[in-house]
């Protein structure tokens, strides 16, 4: 049975094959080639926040001020059952006695003309299951009661820290970009956003150039060696990317952090350019196209040491 259906399985993984090998042709020849690449450090496997999700320093909410509701202690099983059990034979010897005190104890047999040993013990214990009942209960609700509520003389429970309703993080924009300025005073968000679309637009001539010597500054190492393997692949196979009419229609900070020494803010860029791809010999346009432009937008992620210091570009996201 298992080599009857080998051929399909390995048929199968083929087509797979061949398919993800036409959706990485079709894709976008740009500087990135359309796909995630390179390091957003810690936060490297996880998909950047979108600028319309973050908060504003306008839009944040105000804290609102705790206020924990009341514990309810679990109620236990069969609690209420034995409490009304115990109540009704407490209330059965009452009345019975009461009945036999009224000179009708002939009339049930039972016990006898008058209170008995017997029935002072039954009653005694019917009343310390009742108590132990209630003190098993109590018990129970003990560990979730502060000790002014139990009558005791502990310290007074310290308030719970507020915690504003927008402080969660995959970044926190505001707090980010408050950390930056500290170490470096003179930063200003959208000095960097012209910096970030400088930044951009001299590594699309660069890569449709096909030499990174003149933006090597602006790129990590890890980044510099993508771009170069993607420019020695077109060098073999003797094509160059043209990218024209580039418009950066928007660049907007989305999250800002420090990590291990390190400054990084991810900007979206929102952007639409000629993209297409022609052979070095004949010219032709063998990928993309000469008259429809593409319209995209992407994470870039910079970083920087700690401070004032250029900005390199250290990874791609696909929004």
């Amino acid at each position: 049975m298992k080599n009857r259906y080998l051929p399909v399985v390995v048929f199968s993984l083929l087509a797979l094959l061949a398919g993800t090998t036409l959706v990485a042709v079709n894709a976008e020849a740009r500087a990135g080639g359309g796909k995630s690449l390179g390091s957003r450090g810690s936060r490297s496997y996880s998909q950047p926040v979108s600028p319309s999700s973050q908060p504003r320093p306008s839009q944040q909410a105000a804290p609102q001020p705790f206020s924990p509701s009341p514990y309810q202690a679990p109620q236990p099983a069969g609690g209420g059952f034995l409490r009304s059990m115990a109540g009704g034979l407490v209330g059965g010897m009452l009345g019975g006695m009461l009945f036999r005190s009224l000179g009708f104890g002939g009339m049930g047999g039972g016990f006898g003309g008058g209170i008995g040993l017997f029935e002072i013990i039954l009653i005694a214990g019917i009343i310390y299951l009742v108590y132990r009942i209630v003190k098993g209960r109590r018990n129970e609700a003990a560990p979730y009661q502060s000790p002014s509520a139990m009558g005791g003389y502990g310290e007074p429970e310290a308030p719970r820290p507020i915690q504003p309703a927008y402080a969660d993080t995959a970044g926190d924009l505001a707090a980010g970009l408050s950390h930056i300025r500290q170490m470096d005073p003179g930063f200003d968000e959208q000095r960097f956003a012209d910096t970030a679309m400088d930044i951009f637009f001299k590594i699309q001539g660069a890569w449709m150039n096909r030499d990174l010597n003149g933006v090597a500054p602006l790129l990590t190492p890890d980044m510099r060696r993508i771009f170069q393997e993607d420019i020695d692949r077109l060098l073999r196979e003797h094509r160059v990317n043209r990218l024209e009419n580039i418009a950066v229609r928007k660049v907007e900070a989305c999250e800002a952090w420090q990590e291990s020494g390190q400054d990084y803010i991810t900007a979206l860029i929102y952007a639409n350019l000629l993209d297409y791809t022609t052979d070095d010999t004949s010219g032709q346009v063998v990928e993309g196209s000469k008259t429809d432009p593409v319209k995209f937008e992407e994470f870039w992620t910079f970083t920087r040491p700690v401070g004032n210091n250029p900005w390199q570009l250290s990874g791609i996201d696909q929004k």
